[in-house]
Formats: C-alpha cells, structure tokens, sequence
C-alpha cells in the first residue's frame, strides 16, 4: 500500500515539497492536500499516515504518534505568517473576545498561551472565516495564518500586528516549533523502511530548499502575488530543523499548554527511528 503523506499548500510548506518532488522518486507516495486542521483531523482518524502537522496535534495524542528527525517548520524569532491583527494594542486585550482562523489548531493555541502567560489576560475567543475588515465589526482582534496573513500583512489596514513567532521568542528565548512531521505508529510499525526511506529523502530535500529557494521561487504560483524577492525572504526566516533547541521551545509549549488546560498532560517527544 502506498504511503500517505498530508500536504499542506501554504507557502511555508513549498520550497521542502517542491525539493522532494524534483529531486526523488515519489511515484510511491500519495500525497493528500488540505489546510492544517483538515489534515490534523485525516491523521488522526487514520486517513494519512504521516504530515507535516499542527505541533498541538502530537501533543493531543502523542500515544498514537512519533516524530520524523531534523525535520519541523519553525521560527526562531519572527515567522512573517502568524499574525494577530488587532483594533488596540495588545496589552489592552485583556477581557476582550479575539476571532480565530478556522486553518488552525496550534497558532490559536499560541495565542492564547501568549495572552494568558506573556499578558495575564483572560479572554473569549471564536472561530470565524471572516475577512479581516468584516471580523473586526464583531472582535478586538483577528488571528490569521499562512499565506491568508501574508497577503493581509502585505496591505494597508492601520491595524497593531503582532507576529506570534516573535512574541513567543521575546517570551521564551527558544524557537517555536509550528509544525511537525507526524507519523502514525501503526503506520511506522508497518511501512518502517518505507517511512525510514521517506526519512532520508526529506532530509537531503531541506538541506537542497535552503540552497536553492531562489529558483523554487521563480517556478512556484506564490510568486504571483508575493514576489520572488519577499517569497526568498520569507523562506529565509523560517527554521525546517528540528534540534535540541527546537525540541527545548516544543517542550516548553506543551507546558504550557497542560498549565492552561489545553492538553490534558504534557507530552513526551518521541521521535522515530
């Protein structure tokens, strides 16, 4: 049976897709395209056997999951498409009720660690898909992720943006780990050497994306309405490791997480092999 293997067709996710694409043998593979939360949802259910998935995710369910290695998409600082895009700044947030994408489980979860832990806010909190300016009639505040907050970061609206990545490292010190590649244990019990396989192929695939984003940017749809120039720099910023330092941040975040009562434990990091 082929692998399954859930794609997420955000920006962050191209140059590492795009590397294992042109330069390995997929013809194996059945690759499954949907936004985090659908995907979250399809691993969890059986649906895919792997992902570059919602962090929050392992953490809700590590007993049925592991971690690919030196894999993850992160940011270290700013990550330039998780923003909240408010009405007042954020440390008058406080009380106030914040809209949420519907594409996401761990930024929201982000957010909310960040205004209960960084601000000592309590808040209400609800998902919506509406564009920004029609949100904002009923919320404080909108968070928006992926390409969704690139394209709106990239107008002019006269709104407080904050980038999460980068509150949480002026919080922590440590990277935040967004994503990770998660495998389902049933399906690294019975595809373990053609998940090894996958393993090594992903791996050589970054090591190739961070050498070569200029000419993936010049061939990939997001350039259209981002530039070849803020697509590169964009790249730039996002850490695809996952190193001590990133398991340190994940860590952290589980924490926090179970303080708040959005993970019922912390989780351990198992990470496969």
């Amino acid at each position: 049976m082929r692998l399954r293997i859930g794609q997420i067709d955000y920006a962050n996710c191209t140059p590492i897709f795009t590397a294992l694409k042109s330069n390995f043998d997929c013809t194996d593979y059945c690759f499954v395209s949907g936004v985090p939360s659908t995907l979250n949802a399809m691993l969890a259910t059986g649906e895919i056997d792997l992902c570059p998935s919602s962090s929050i995710e392992y953490g809700k369910a590590s007993e049925k999951y592991c971690l690919l290695p030196d894999i993850s998409i992160s940011s270290i600082g700013a990550v330039k498409s998780v923003f909240l895009f408010s009405r007042v700044p954020i440390e008058d947030l406080d009380n106030k009720t914040v809209g949420l994408t519907t594409e996401s489980d761990t930024s929201v979860n982000l957010l909310k660690i960040i205004l209960a832990k960084k601000h000592g806010h309590t808040n209400h909190f609800q998902r919506t898909s509406l564009p920004l300016a029609e949100a904002l009639k009923s919320f404080s505040a909108l968070l928006l992720i992926g390409d969704a907050a690139l394209k709106t970061a990239m107008t002019h609206h006269g709104l407080y943006v904050y980038d999460l990545g980068e509150l949480w490292h002026d919080f922590t010190g440590l990277p935040f780990v967004f994503a990770l590649w998660i495998v389902r244990r049933d399906a690294a019990a019975e595809k373990h050497a053609e998940i090894k396989a996958l393993s090594g192929k992903l791996k050589a695939a970054k090591q190739l994306a961070y050498d070569s984003y200029e000419s993936i940017a010049s061939d990939c749809s997001e350039r259209e309405w981002m530039g070849t120039e803020a697509l590169v720099d964009y790249w730039r910023t996002i850490s695809y490791d996952l190193t001590p330092e990133h398991c340190a941040g994940l860590q952290r975040f589980f924490r926090y997480a179970a303080e708040l009562g959005i993970l019922s434990r912390e989780p351990e990091i198992l990470i496969f092999s």
